[in-house]
C-alpha cells in the first residue's frame, strides 16, 4: 500500500520594501548609466528598498503579515535622499543609498521586525542598511572607486510601504506588489499588481 505524503503548504517568496515612483526611479537610472562596474544592471521597474524579508510564506503566516502591517499605525510620511553609492563586493552589489538614515525608516523597519515576531519570523541580525541595487554580479574591485562617482542627489517622499511577491523565471526574477499601506493610516489598505522582471531581489 502506498502511503501519501502530507501535501506541503502553497508559500509565496515575499518582502516588505518602500516602492519608488516613477521619477525616482527616472533619476537613479541616470546615475545607473554613468556608473561602469562589469555588472548587470537590474531593470528600471525593479528598483526598490527591501525592509524585511520574509521568504517563503503560507496563507496562515501571510495572513499575519498582512495584520502586522495594518496595525502600525504611528509611522508618518518621512523623506529619503539618496545621495551616496556603495557596494557589497562580496555579493557584487552596487546600489545607491543614504548617508543619513531617516528617524522614520529606522522606526518603520523596527516596528515591522517587532511584529512578526508574533508570526514566527526570527528578526534580522544584520544592521539595516538603506539601498536601492542598481547592479549585481559587479567587478568585486568597484567598492575601491564607486563611492567616488559624483551625482546629483535623489529627493524621495515616502507616503507608503508595500508587501510584495519574488518569483523565480528563466529570464530573472519577477516582482508583484501585493498590498499598499499608507504611512500614517494604519486602516488604509490597498491592493496593487505592479511586477517587473530583474536577476533577484535586494
Amino acid at each position: 500500500m502506498q502511503i501519501k505524503q502530507p501535501k506541503e503548504p502553497d508559500t509565496r517568496r515575499l518582502f516588505f520594501a518602500l516602492w519608488p515612483t516613477n521619477s525616482v526611479r527616472r533619476a537613479l537610472a541616470e546615475i545607473a548609466r554613468g556608473i561602469s562596474c562589469g555588472g548587470k544592471p537590474v531593470p528600471v521597474g525593479n528598483f526598490h528598498v527591501t525592509l524585511v524579508f520574509l521568504g517563503p510564506v503560507d496563507t496562515m503566516r501571510q495572513d499575519c503579515v498582512e495584520r502586522i502591517a495594518t496595525e502600525i499605525s504611528d509611522v508618518g510620511p518621512f523623506h529619503l535622499r539618496l545621495d551616496r553609492l556603495g557596494s557589497f563586493a562580496r555579493a557584487g552589489i552596487v546600489w545607491s543609498g543614504t548617508t543619513n538614515t531617516s528617524p522614520g525608516l529606522i522606526s518603520l523597519v523596527t516596528k515591522l521586525n517587532q511584529g512578526l515576531a508574533d508570526c514566527g519570523f526570527q528578526p534580522e541580525r544584520r544592521a539595516f542598511t538603506t539601498h536601492v541595487t542598481l547592479f549585481r554580479k559587479a567587478d568585486k574591485w568597484a567598492n575601491k572607486w564607486v563611492e567616488n562617482i559624483p551625482h546629483d542627489p535623489v529627493e524621495w517622499p515616502i507616503t507608503d510601504f508595500c508587501l510584495v511577491e519574488s518569483s523565480t523565471l528563466p529570464t530573472g526574477a519577477r516582482y508583484r506588489v501585493l498590498h499598499r499601506w499608507q504611512l500614517g493610516n494604519s486602516q488604509r489598505k490597498k491592493a496593487s499588481s505592479t511586477h517587473s522582471l530583474s536577476s533577484g531581489n535586494g
